[in-house]
């Protein structure tokens, strides 16, 4: 049925309605009936009629809308004339002996071992050791726009060859291990502003997650680039109970396994020693030998430590610092917790990072010694490198 068809239909039934409701003579089942019967004062054989001419418009209007959607539905089909129409997809291009070859030569295995997952790695056998250091003044300064030629490298007391020197300001993974004991109940607005101050200072393109710890840790701010998602988060905290210190590093190390950047470093911030861990300090030194994390500390330490954990608390966050090229910052006034903040993000973006192959390749797995050898241009005073200690050597 076309649209010019549904018009006469229409037009029967409007001028149908029309005459009946005049009032003409005999017309004693149309609307002018209906009307009146409404109004009162009708038989039974006025409610057959009007029964009937119910019945009647109502068969007449359901005829028309169903031709309506009929052909609304074929005029949608003839608007997209190819909307059940599916063409398949080109063949692939075949590929050339030079796409052949390998992207890294030496790397014929790495596509089929790689994986869209975050914590994947790719192996490849260059035996390239990657050491980041900083380099501080007697003011305890930072120290920038040193060469190549001022470093010298020391593998298990072996000189090395400098294969590559970077200075540059690439993105790296931090993690925030961030102290929620109760301890920090009249700290913890300064310490927040803090974490605010080093992230908003840190390279836009840098990643980073928040793990916070009172009697236990957990992650509270997964992996993000966006500072307001950190601050929103940490707005809602409250610091309560003990301090499980040692348990909340050790899960930041965990964490940075998962880091989409080479670059990896650990920001603690807590006011006193450990009292809640089931990690030993012992188990947390070796943890922090095998991983390739730089960590930095804000020590928010009390003036007289009541208890022994707090008082070793300083100690520790120094040996693990040390152990991989980074500090501890200890706190004497809460107002200057910003700009340690800021200092450390300085760091982070202003560090020389050395590469070298070692001239004894030993996969033993054993303990291997660095030692960075400064040698500053004429005129400067004693300067002071930061660099990690060492590192464990492959074991196959």
């Amino acid at each position: 049925m076309d649209l010019s068809r549904i018009a006469e239909y229409l037009a029967e039934v409007f001028a149908w309605q029309e005459t009946c409701s005049t009032g003409v003579t005999g017309c004693e089942d149309g609307i002018g009936i209906i009307m009146r019967y409404i109004n009162g004062g009708c038989g039974r054989d006025r409610r057959v009629g009007r029964a009937s001419l119910v019945l009647k418009l109502g068969l007449r209007l359901a005829v028309v809308c169903f031709c309506l959607c009929a052909c609304g539905e074929a005029a949608w089909a003839q608007d997209n004339p190819l909307n059940q129409v599916q063409t398949p997809p080109p063949p692939l291009p075949k590929k050339t002996p030079e796409d052949m070859k390998p992207v890294i030569e030496g790397a014929e295995n790495a596509a089929a071992q790689a994986t869209t997952r975050r914590d994947a790695r790719i192996r490849v056998d260059v035996n390239l050791v990657l050491v980041p250091m900083t380099v501080t003044d007697p003011m305890n300064r930072l120290v920038t726009g040193l060469e190549r030629d001022n470093f010298q490298i020391f593998d298990n007391n072996i000189g090395q060859v400098i294969k590559s020197f970077s200075t540059q300001d690439a993105p790296l993974t931090i993690g925030i291990v961030f102290d929620l004991s109760g301890s920090m109940g009249s700290k913890f607005m300064r310490a927040r502003k803090a974490l605010s101050e080093f992230l908003r200072t840190c390279n836009p393109q840098d990643e980073f997650f928040v793990v916070g710890f009172n009697d236990r840790p957990a992650v509270i701010v997964d992996y993000t680039s966006d500072v307001d998602d950190v601050e929103a988060r940490m707005v809602m905290l409250k610091p309560q109970n003990r301090t499980a210190l040692i348990d909340a590093i050790y899960l930041g190390i965990n964490k940075l396994r998962q880091a989409k950047f080479e670059r990896k470093a650990l920001l603690v911030i807590s006011d006193g020693g450990d009292n809640r861990s089931r990690y030993t300090e012992n188990e947390l030194r070796r943890v922090v030998r095998e991983s390739d994390v730089q960590i930095y500390s804000i020590g928010i330490f009390d003036q007289y430590a009541p208890t022994t954990e707090e008082i070793m608390g300083p100690t520790l966050l120094t040996d693990v610092c040390e152990m991989t090229g980074g500090r501890l910052f200890k706190v004497g006034d809460v107002s200057e917790l910003g700009d340690i903040a800021a200092r450390i993000s300085a760091e982070l973006r202003n560090e020389y990072v050395i590469g070298y192959r070692p001239s004894e390749v030993k996969r033993d797995g054993n303990w291997r010694k660095l030692k960075v050898r400064l040698v500053p241009p004429s005129g400067l005073p004693p300067l002071t490198v930061h660099n990690r200690q060492g590192y464990y050597a492959p074991s196959q």
